[in-house]
This record gives structure tokens, C-alpha cells and sequence, in this order.
């Protein structure tokens, strides 16, 4: 289907896609900020703002915006990733304007009132220290962490409490003006909507909002890893973890394809997005063979996403109770030894691409979820890669994907966590 492009005298690009199998249409802004662009001592901040957006402006009181969607039968929410920041509104097709409207609204008028500041930092900390509580979290951060000593996917999207403590209401304001503006945003529009007629919305609602200041380069590029790294986390906990992490190619690069092949051979195909989704299809892969049904794990998976630059590959389980950390991390990595040594076989390969083309179907069956792969893909590359991907990975070959499994997923570049539960009195 096609996406029809326009950009704004502002800078701003919007993207429509008419699918008119429904009187539905969503909304989609996308802006270019996440935890990569965060300074040093600012962790956090673009989850923060995110909030911040939902608290009203002079013409949106805080509340209302919740109202005016329910009221008209829509829905919305907002999210943050290491990348991105994005908000939707899923509406009947002839109120779809409201969220434009809205979207427009917040880009340059969001309040920022000091209480609401101070009560969002209290909800911010309690979500951090919620998530504080459970053994992924703890293993999760410290593998990338170790992983990235360069680079600020080094940091969590919600950041370090510290940070968080210490923010100032000025910092998240200016942060707000720097990058939630016109040149740094992508509207998408995917439903029952007629182009022309939202581009004179899109035009009247964001053309005449400032483009917006320079914006601040992303310059850290994370060095070739030069051995393997290790951490333990002992703190009391329900069972053994493992994760391994290895620095991986970013979805630019000509071997993106093949890694994603990879993925799907160990633990089942999934949908390209951080967020996954699409019908579970990992009880034919590798790693559910070699660690699950063999009650070595009670839950083993692979996990590799799209991003701008280099992030992690990786392997991680749950440890059955008879079993240990140690013994699954060496069925972790056997798995992988097979494939560098032994390769995938034709008809492996095909029934791992069958799986894949139709996960992408299942990701693509809303006009919501069409509308988050359009704007997804435009800011780590370019909305057209949503419609060439399937012609990448077929192109994909066997040899292909025990290369990059040679290449890449080796000791050298990788990052072993454990987490060994205590008693409270250890």
C-alpha cells in the first residue's frame, strides 16, 4: 500500500498510508530523541518529558486531553525507547483531526507547572524502584552497562535515580524546546482518511509552528569490544538467570537482515519492533529445543531489535530449580557453536522465513500498528524499509546466517550475566 510523503516549510515530515477496510484512523507523532541523546547526568529525561506531555497546556487543562479522546471514541497512550519517543491516538476516521489538533497543541505549549514536575518525579522514582525489585531488571542493566562503556545505551530509558533527583524543572523545559519540535518530528496517519484532506489539517494545525533549534549530535560510537566481560548479581530472588549480550550490527547495516534470520532460527520468528508481538512460533527453534523441552530452562529466548547504532544480541533463561547458571549458559552457547560450525539447513531456513513474513502480516493487521512500523522505520532509517524488508530477508541465505553468527556472536564481543539468588541473610 502506498505511503504518500510531504514535509512541511517547517521541516516536519508526515506520512499517510489510506487503508479504507475500516472507519478507523490513527495518529502517530514520532519524534528523534530517547536515552541515546541524554547527557551525563541527565538519564531519564526523555521518559520524563514523555510524562510531561500528558499534563496539560493553556488550552488542554490536564485531564481534558484523557476526556476529549474518550469522549469521541478513540484511544491513545505514549513511549519512550532508547531512540524514540512517540504518541498515537486511534480514532474513527472523521475525528482523526482532534489528534492532530492535540499533538499540535502539546508540541509547543505543554505546561511544565512546578507541582506537576515534582509529582511526576515522585511517580518516575516509584516506577524505578517498582521495576528495582525484580532480578531482570537488576541483570538487565548491568549486562548493558558492561556492554557499552562508550555509548549511552550504556543507561536505562527511565535512568538512574540520582539523575532523576536532581533534575530541575529548567532542564526538562529546555530539553522539551530542543527536541520536541517540527524539524525533529514525523506525523504518521494511517486509516480511512483522504490524503489531500489531511495534509490541509496537518498544514493548518503544524505549519506554522517554529522548525525549531539546532539539535545536539549523537557523537559517541561504541568501541570493537576486546574480550569477553563477566558480572554475577547475588541479591535474593526466585531462581537463576541467565543473560548474554554481543555487540551487534544496527539495522543500517547490510548484515541486519541475516541477524534477524539468526534470531528467529534460535528462538522463533517475532515482529521487528522493540515492543515484538505476533503469534508465538519459538516451540520449533533451537533454543526452546535445547533448553525447555529439556527442562534445562524454565523460559529460554534470543532477542535482537532494530536501532540507530550498534545495540546487543542476545540469549537469556530462567534456570529450572535442578538446574544451574552455569549449565544453561553452556547450553546457551552451544546452540550458537552449532550454528558457527555446522550451519542452519535449507529447509530450516525456509520454514524460519515462512514464519517471519508471516509475523510481519500479523504486526500490520491494524491500522495502529501499520502506523507504528511506518513511523518506526522513518526515525532509525527510513519508512520505506517497512516495505523492503521482506525482500531483504529473502535474500537472506543459510551461509549468510552462520556468518554472522561467526562474526558477531563471539566471546570477544560478548557480555555473560548471571544472577545467583541469596537468603536475606547471605
Amino acid at each position: 500500500m502506498k505511503i504518500h510523503a510531504h514535509t512541511l516549510a517547517n521541516g516536519m515530515l508526515v506520512l499517510i498510508r489510506e487503508v479504507h477496510s475500516a472507519p478507523v484512523a490513527t495518529s502517530w507523532i514520532w519524534y528523534r530523541v530517547g536515552s541515546r541523546n541524554e547527557p551525563t547526568g541527565q538519564t531519564g529525561i526523555s521518559h520524563w518529558v514523555e510524562h510531561m506531555l500528558f499534563k496539560g497546556t493553556p488550552a488542554v487543562p490536564r485531564g481534558e486531553l484523557d476526556r476529549l479522546i474518550a469522549r469521541n471514541g478513540g484511544t491513545f497512550n505514549g513511549f519512550t525507547w532508547v531512540d524514540y519517543t512517540a504518541y498515537y491516538e486511534t480514532l474513527p476516521a472523521d475525528r482523526i483531526e482532534l489528534a492532530l489538533r492535540l499533538e499540535a497543541d502539546r508540541m509547543v505549549n505543554a505546561l511544565f507547572e512546578p507541582d506537576e514536575v515534582e509529582s511526576e518525579r515522585t511517580v518516575i522514582i516509584a516506577e524505578l524502584e517498582g521495576a528495582a525489585n525484580y532480578p531482570e531488571t537488576w541483570l538487565d542493566e548491568a549486562v548493558k552497562a558492561s556492554a557499552f562503556t562508550a555509548h549511552p545505551y550504556h543507561n536505562p530509558v527511565i535512568g538512574y535515580k540520582s539523575d532523576l533527583l536532581a533534575m530541575t524543572r529548567d532542564e526538562l523545559y529546555t530539553y522539551y524546546q530542543t527536541f520536541y519540535m517540527p524539524k525533529n518530528a514525523v506525523l504518521v496517519i494511517v486509516g480511512d482518511v483522504d490524503t489531500d484532506t489531511i495534509l490541509r489539517q496537518a498544514e493548518t494545525h503544524f505549519g506554522s509552528l517554529p522548525s525549531g533549534p539546532s539539535l545536539p549530535s549523537v557523537r559517541a560510537v561504541e568501541p570493537e569490544p576486546q574480550g569477553e566481560r563477566r558480572l554475577v548479581i547475588r541479591r535474593p530472588g526466585p531462581a537463576e538467570y541467565v543473560q548474554i549480550g554481543f555487540l551487534a550490527p544496527d539495522c543500517r547495516h547490510p548484515d541486519f537482515a541475516a541477524t534477524v534470520v539468526l534470531d528467529a532460527v534460535l528462538s522463533g520468528a517475532k515482529a521487528p519492533s522493540f515492543m515484538g508481538g505476533g503469534a508465538p512460533t519459538n516451540r520449533s527453534a533451537r533454543i526452546y529445543q535445547g533448553l525447555v523441552e529439556t527442562e534445562l530452562a524454565a523460559a529460554a529466548w534470543s532477542s535482537f531489535m532494530p536501532t540507530r547504532d550498534p545495540y546487543l544480541f542476545e540469549l537469556s533463561a530462567i534456570v529450572s530449580e535442578a538446574h544451574s547458571a552455569k549449565e544453561v549458559e553452556a547450553a546457551l552457547l552451544h546452540e550458537l557453536v552449532k550454528i558457527q560450525q555446522d550451519g542452519i539447513t535449507p529447509n530450516e531456513l525456509a520454514r524460519v522465513l515462512k514464519q517471519m513474513r508471516a509475523q510481519i502480516a500479523y504486526s500490520l493487521e491494524s491500522v495502529t500498528n501499520q502506523a507504528l512500523q511506518i513511523g518506526m522505520w522513518e526515525v532509525l532509517d527510513s519508512y520505506q524499509r517497512g516495505e523492503t524488508l521482506l525482500e531483504e530477508l529473502a535474500t537472506v541465505e543459510a551461509a549468510d546466517v552462520q556468518r554472522v553468527a561467526q562474526t558477531y556472536l563471539t566471546s570477544k564481543r560478548s557480555v555473560i550475566g548471571t544472577f545467583l539468588p541469596t537468603t536475606e541473610e547471605q
